[in-house]
């Protein structure tokens, strides 16, 4: 294994690497400080892990998501690559022994947040390793300007000096100019090899389709394109309402959201993974590190939030270069919703500091205390006791997390520990009454040994499936119990888990970031009103508009967007339209759509048409909402 190329082959399986991964392993190979622009899809983390192989020692990778963190290490691990991930929640004791493994344990990868870097034992550890390259995943997060800023960021360039022989290489899919010259500064690389992939898809077709309708023009699309689907969405109920009604029209789809367990993710991933199930509704929880090659269409059935977050999501189509489609479905209440969703929940620095200190009170934090400390956080419950907007509070944890003042695992937790506080012939006694219960309380006796003298965890899951007991039957046996003084339930639904990095200072803490706050704030708004400009010309090409928003000019339009589809088209004229209504209306009452479809004509000019011809009275509405002519 003497080339990348052979690196390539044994654990990718690939004969050939992808546009401009050559490139940027050869400038990582020479030595150079290296900063890779790739788009969604182009390879970046082989990118990486192909030379940090090829030139040996460890390969530290700092990432800021927990998630995809995991998920490459797993996947390294599946290929006999030795790598380990720190992520929070992890004992200082545990810590210790874990950096001992990266220094004399001959792995090649080690995993950090920027966090997790910050610390000092780490920190002295690492001076240890025998580094061979230092890789910075999603650099866009460093710049203020990026997307989804991160100051820890900025402290990575902590590693230029404690290594400054080792070369760097960092990676992104999404930064402006201006995001490109922020990265190189903030990391002090040094004459850095700038590779860019131009941000252009071929294959991807843009389209922003107005439509009344959008259910009915989402279900057209599906069916048009039978093929793998993204829907996405902005909220969880959203998910079940999506695909409940394509499933009631005949389409496989599945709801996907942060609130599912991690078994129900598997489940449904692996389901849409091998096409057992055609469409998969998600929020923006579902697609980081999910490489599909099939998806033919990812339909927004809401507006982004910013045209970073657009790119990186439409992109997830077609990565196996066949045509493919990204959609964006509107209508006249979008740019109030999208300004309503992300704009007016910004929460201000005084909301911020509200926040802060409830989340430390919720916790019984004391002043000066907290600093490592995890706890279970279920956010509805957090709201409700403090009656707080949850969109403004969500988005006040959310600053905190990026500023690192605390930390969110997303996992959802779902525990439950029950103790019998009768005597055991108690029990007994009291299900010969109770009869109804006695096969799902002797399931539990027989499980779980020591249940009389403490607590215990059971795992209800595990329990339905050995006795064929549905898992809403234990759930309501133990309330039950519980209610009887049988047992003593302790219960944990939570969303999520949060560790207070910091100590508790109250305002102190938040006055440090407060110019952050402010000036994430603008940027927001500025990142809204670009996909509000985005989705409302409709003179420019769509793909010309993505790639001028990246930094790349003087392109030439696609040919194929719902802008440059509309040039071609050879448009009737308002009296041409009126006949063919009228034909098409000789024939029995039509709906607009239907006449849509027929006429293959832009919806709203119908609609022009129909109010003129019904002014006229020329046509009349039915009670279903056709129209007929007034003759007939």
């Amino acid at each position: 294994m003497n080339t990348p190329i052979q690196i390539l082959k044994r654990y990718w399986n690939y004969d050939t690497f992808k546009p401009l991964q050559e490139e940027v392993i050869h400038a990582v190979l020479d030595g150079k400080d290296t900063l890779a622009l790739m788009p969604t899809g182009g390879g970046k983390s082989v990118c990486f892990q192909v030379p940090a192989l090829y030139k040996g020692g460890i390969c530290i990778v700092i990432s800021p998501l927990i998630a995809l963190m995991k998920d490459q290490v797993n996947a390294l691990k599946d290929k006999g690559i030795k790598a380990i991930a720190l992520t929070s929640g992890i004992k200082y004791s545990e810590l210790d022994t874990l950096l001992d493994n990266c220094i004399y344990g001959n792995y090649a990868f080690l995993y950090l947040s920027p966090e997790r870097l910050q610390q000092e034992l780490v920190q002295d550890r690492i001076k240890q390793m025998d580094v061979s390259l230092i890789a910075v995943d999603e650099a866009h997060c460093i710049s203020q300007w990026g997307n989804d800023f991160r100051p820890a960021y900025q402290n990575i360039s902590i590693l230029r000096e404690m290594l400054p022989q080792t070369p760097f290489i960092a990676l992104t899919a999404t930064a402006t100019p201006t995001v490109t010259q922020d990265i190189i500064k903030n990391l002090s690389l040094v004459n850095p090899a700038v590779l860019k992939q131009s941000f252009k898809r071929k294959n991807i077709q843009y389209h922003v389709i107005q439509t009344q309708d959008k259910y009915h023009k989402l279900l057209r699309l599906i069916k048009k394109h039978p093929e793998s689907a993204i829907v996405y969405v902005r909220n969880r109920e959203l998910t079940l309402t999506l695909s409940n009604y394509l499933k009631t029209n005949g389409c496989e789809a599945l709801a996907f959201h942060g609130g599912l367990t991690v078994e129900q993710k598997e489940d449904r991933l692996k389901k849409w993974l091998n096409n057992t199930a055609q469409v998969m509704v998600a929020t923006n929880a579902f697609g980081m590190g999910i490489d599909k090659p099939d998806v033919k269409t990812v339909i927004h059935f809401n507006l982004p939030e910013s045209m970073e977050s657009y790119y990186q999501e439409a992109g997830r189509a077609g990565r196996n270069g066949k045509p493919a489609f990204a959609v964006i479905l509107m209508n006249k209440s979008d740019e109030l919703a999208v300004k309503n969703q992300f704009l007016a929940v910004l929460p201000d620095v005084q909301t911020v500091k509200q926040v802060y200190n409830k989340l430390c009170n919720y916790f019984q934090i004391a002043y000066g205390e907290g600093e490592n400390s995890t706890f279970h956080f279920d956010f509805n419950s957090f709201c409700k006791t403090y009656s707080f907007n949850t969109l403004k509070t969500y988005n006040a944890i959310q600053i905190l997390d990026r500023n690192s003042i605390i930390s969110l695992s997303n996992t959802p937790v779902r525990k439950t520990a029950v103790q019998f506080i009768l005597e055991s012939h108690n029990v007994v006694s009291y299900l010969e009454t109770h009869q109804q219960l006695a096969l799902i309380t002797k399931a539990i006796l027989r499980t779980y040994g020591g249940i009389f003298e403490q607590k215990v965890n059971i795992n209800i899951p595990i329990l339905a499936q050995k006795t064929g007991i549905p898992e809403s039957a234990f759930h309501s046996a133990l309330q039950q119990l519980f209610k009887d003084e049988i047992i003593d339930l302790q219960q944990v639904n939570a969303d999520i888990e949060v560790t207070f990095i910091q100590p508790r200072e109250d305002d102190r803490s938040i006055n440090r970031i407060a110019p952050i706050i402010k000036q994430q704030t603008q940027q927001k708004i500025n990142q809204v009103n670009a996909v509000l400009q985005y989705t409302a010309n409709d003179t420019t090409c769509k793909s010309v508009q993505i790639l001028s928003y990246f930094g790349e000019a003087n392109t030439t339009p696609c040919g194929n967007c719902s802008v440059c589809n509309n040039k071609q088209k050879t448009k009737p004229n308002p009296a041409q339209l009126k006949n063919h209504i009228i034909q098409l209306l000789e024939s029995g009452p039509k709906s607009s759509k239907q006449m849509t479809e027929e006429l293959r004509c832009d919806e709203k000019e119908i609609i022009v048409v129909l109010q003129v011809l019904l002014e006229h009275k020329i046509i009349t509405l039915t009670k279903q909402n056709s129209y007929k002519l007034s003759h007939l």
